[in-house]
């Protein structure tokens, strides 16, 4: 959510950051309703004023046997009264209109975002490593899955219908390494605290990340308890710290949180969806900071560091994106791409998206910090980054470390974890 007062003082700039989005926002209603808030909100102060000096003029009045005066500002101050109830209940409602009406205002990109309307006009910052070449044609991981015996797509769709994927043997056992390997790498080299929340949240809670109420589309919703199921943790986990003020010496907080994501993808007709690639259920390791304004796009760069020492460790090859002003989500104000490299698709795919909301989430959540003992609260800085999510990067993994017998190779980092050098039929 933007600062209200932004948006009247600067509405072409506000009005610019969200075309170079791409998103059409009610900015001239919102000014006229403001308008007409801000007209009544000072006539609701005179009248107030007005009645509390008459108020106490009435026992003044008496005390002076001026009891034809104290009747009439009496009457006076009834009058007054219904006025202000009239005028109050015009301020709830137009305080209403408002709070929908910023509700649909996107985050302003950052001056550092580079313009842009597609995927085309994203900026490649760095790489990593060099794509891996084969004696042989490299095979695509749906096949490798299938014949390995990990992954069972038709089981899945039996199911749960399409987009849901079933794991077995070494191919659940992978997941579950890949997870443990990462939390254990975000919270012994990078210090983040672990938490694990639920999979269930409110609106509120929805809202105050910013999926709300524009994308309620692509989300799963259990109407009966009006909760939703979480796209990614970095919605429960974000709101940890709703309607709180922190203390500066709590700044920076890191967490980092396993859990399971669920998406409709209303919108991804037309996209690649087979294999691994475009799933309704999958698993992801999130990282989530809170810190201080004037630290926030250090703390970008940082967390951008830990979610790439994933891919790192693991020796995929990969290349960080800058996303351009049309590329960005709503709610971020600068964002970077991590892709890694599939030998099979012969494409580079998403695994972690980098994100500075800056206030945004914060307003929306209310979320605080004292700059210093007794002054007044600011709103903190959030971000948060997938560290990673798990489909992708398990396509990659397979295509990346297979062989010409259709075995793959486990990576040294994730050995530990899977018990197993090389991943061979069953």
């Amino acid at each position: 959510m933007l600062d209200r007062h932004l948006i009247r003082s600067q509405p072409e700039r506000v009005r610019e950051g969200a075309k170079r989005k791409g998103i059409e926002i009610p900015l001239d209603e919102f000014l006229a309703v403001d308008a007409e808030w801000r007209n009544v909100r000072t006539k609701l102060n005179e009248l107030e004023a007005q009645q509390n000096k008459i108020s106490k003029s009435i026992g003044a009045l008496i005390a002076q046997g001026k009891r034809e005066e104290a009747e009439a500002a009496k009457r006076q101050a009834a009058q007054l009264k219904e006025e202000i109830a009239t005028l109050s209940a015009k301020e709830k409602e137009l305080e209403e209109r408002l709070s929908r009406l910023e509700l649909e205002f996107p985050n302003l990109p950052h001056e550092s975002v580079p313009p842009g309307e597609s995927a085309e006009d994203n900026i490649e910052v760095f790489s990593w490593g060099e794509k891996k070449s084969f004696s042989f044609p490299p095979r695509i991981h749906w096949d490798l899955g299938e014949e390995l015996g990990l992954i069972d797509f038709a089981r899945g769709s039996k199911i749960s219908g399409s987009g849901f994927i079933v794991y077995k043997g070494l191919g659940a056992k992978l997941q579950r390494a890949l997870i443990n390997f990462m939390l254990d790498l975000h919270t012994q080299n990078h210090k983040y605290t672990e938490v694990y929340t639920p999979f269930l949240v409110t609106r509120e809670t929805m809202t105050g990340t910013g999926q709300l109420p524009k994308f309620e589309e692509d989300l799963y919703l259990i109407e009966r308890d009006d909760l939703f199921l979480i796209p990614t943790a970095e919605v429960p986990v974000t709101n940890l710290h709703r309607d709180e003020i922190l203390e500066p010496e709590m700044l920076p907080i890191y967490y980092v949180a396993y859990s399971a994501c669920f998406r409709r993808e209303a919108g991804a007709a037309g996209k690649e969806t087979r294999g691994l690639l475009r799933v309704h259920e999958f698993d992801k390791v999130e990282l989530v900071k809170f810190c201080k304004p004037e630290t926030s796009y250090d703390e970008l760069e940082t967390l951008r560091k830990d979610a790439e020492a994933v891919l790192q460790a693991l020796g995929l090859h990969y290349r960080v994106m800058l996303l351009c002003a049309g590329e960005l989500s709503f709610a971020n104000a600068k964002c970077y791409d991590l892709e890694v490299w599939s030998p099979g698709l012969q494409s580079y795919l998403e695994v972690s998206s980098a994100s500075n909301f800056e206030s945004f989430q914060a307003r929306r959540a209310n979320i605080r910090y004292r700059p210093s003992k007794g002054a007044k609260p600011e709103f903190v800085h959030t971000l948060n980054a997938s560290g990673v999510a798990l489909p992708r990067l398990t396509a990659a993994l397979l295509e990346t470390y297979q062989n010409e017998d259709n075995s793959i190779t486990v990576p040294q980092a994730l050995r530990p974890y899977l018990g197993v050098e090389k991943i061979t039929c069953s």
